[in-house]
């Protein structure tokens, strides 16, 4: 699919919905074992006029922050609530970090899975989400983490239908050569490309193609933190390996505006994660018909 720019998107309807209600909900022993769920406040008048009670689409969050303590999920925070208003439930997921017990390589990746596959647990136990529409998006190193959970998930517990990286760290070769975050990715996976070659391979989006799954990457020309040279570079390859990719490539967008609700690119990011969304108008999800 062709590259679009920012002056060809299309704005999405701005949420209506209230608030969401919010619960912090722990998929492991660590302190950092935790995630804030966000459930979408349905239509109680047509709930109570006897509507079945909707299994409705979710999306995982994970922040970014080269993987690295102190930085957590609070900074994407406005985005978890910005897509429940729109009718989805949002799993802003936390981790293990470096700088904590138990974060780098390995825990890093497997509190992702982990945490991506309690959503299969909590459906379990009565929440009502699609566990055949669950998006995994993430910004920055979060971005890698997404596109990694997506070669690396079991999907038979929880279907991800999507994977969507906002300026991704979707390549850890090329990120550690050009120094993404004064050696991240090196503090991350213990070690240099050649000092921890099967770490890289198994870590890295770009190593791991095909995913198999439909993708977004959104990346701004003006990134100082992760360059956009890493996602076309990864556009190109995914779609030479045969995956369903587009990409958005905006002119004069910096690193951090990629996790504003406010905006062109977000407005565009929701309209692309609407078909994913069709369900009972009553919810008010994106997309209803």
């Amino acid at each position: 699919m062709a590259m679009r720019h920012a002056d060809t998107l299309t704005p999405t309807p701005t949420p209506t919905h209230a608030p969401a209600a919010v619960l912090t909900i722990a998929y492991g022993p660590s302190p950092a074992q935790v995630g804030d769920l966000y459930l979408p406040t349905l239509d109680t008048e047509a709930v109570a006029a006897g509507a079945a009670r909707p299994t409705l689409p979710a999306i995982c969050l994970l922040h970014g922050g080269f993987w690295r303590m102190p930085w957590g999920r609070d900074h994407i925070a406005p985005l978890a609530a910005d897509f429940a208003q729109r009718g989805f439930v949002v799993w802003n997921l936390e981790y293990r970090r470096v700088g904590a017990p138990g974060g780098g390589w390995p825990g890093t990746l497997q509190d992702v899975v982990s945490g991506i596959e309690h959503l299969a647990t909590m459906a379990a136990q009565g929440v009502a989400l699609d566990l055949d529409r669950v998006t995994v998006l993430g910004h920055s190193a979060g971005g890698h983490l997404a596109l990694w959970a997506a070669a690396a998930l079991d999907r038979r517990r929880v279907h991800l239908a999507a994977a969507v990286g906002l300026a991704p760290v979707a390549d850890l070769v090329l990120a550690h050569e050009l120094g993404c975050g004064s050696g991240a990715v090196r503090d991350f996976l213990g070690g240099s490309p050649q000092d921890q070659r099967p770490r890289y391979e198994s870590a890295s989006p770009a190593l791991r193609l095909p995913l198999g799954i439909r993708q977004l990457i959104i990346h701004g020309t003006h990134d100082d933190d992760v360059p956009v040279e890493i996602s076309r570079r990864y556009v190109t390859a995914s779609r030479a390996a045969g995956d369903d990719i587009e990409f958005m490539e905006l002119p004069g967008v910096s690193h951090m505006e990629l996790v504003s609700p406010q905006g062109l690119a977000h407005e565009a990011l929701c309209g692309w994660l609407a078909p994913a969304a069709k369900t009972l108008h009553h919810c008010g999800v994106l997309g209803a018909e």
